[in-house]
């Protein structure tokens, strides 16, 4: 390749920076102007459930073994209920 082609491919490569308005390129972008206010940051989702419970409060549970019937055959499964109850 000859440096008259090279520099004829530079040029190309040039042209569309050149020719751009200055202010194209401020404008095309989502960044907030001079006087006006800043957008807001976005709200980030709560990623599990907090529980607080009022003073003297417990959880009671009861557990029990139960039979389910499968295409497999028949498991003993592990069942349990919790409530909260005022102590």
């Amino acid at each position: 390749m000859s440096v008259k082609s090279l520099i004829v491919i530079a040029a190309l490569a040039g042209l569309p920076v050149l020719a751009a308005p200055p202010g194209a390129a401020a404008q095309s972008g989502p960044v907030a102007q001079a006087g006006e206010p800043p957008l807001p940051a976005p709200s980030r989702a709560q990623r599990r459930i907090e529980i607080y419970p009022q003073p003297l409060l417990y959880r009671r549970c009861v557990d029990w073994y139960e039979l389910q019937h499968r295409p497999s055959g028949t498991v003993l499964f592990p069942e349990m209920r919790c409530w909260w109850v005022r102590g």
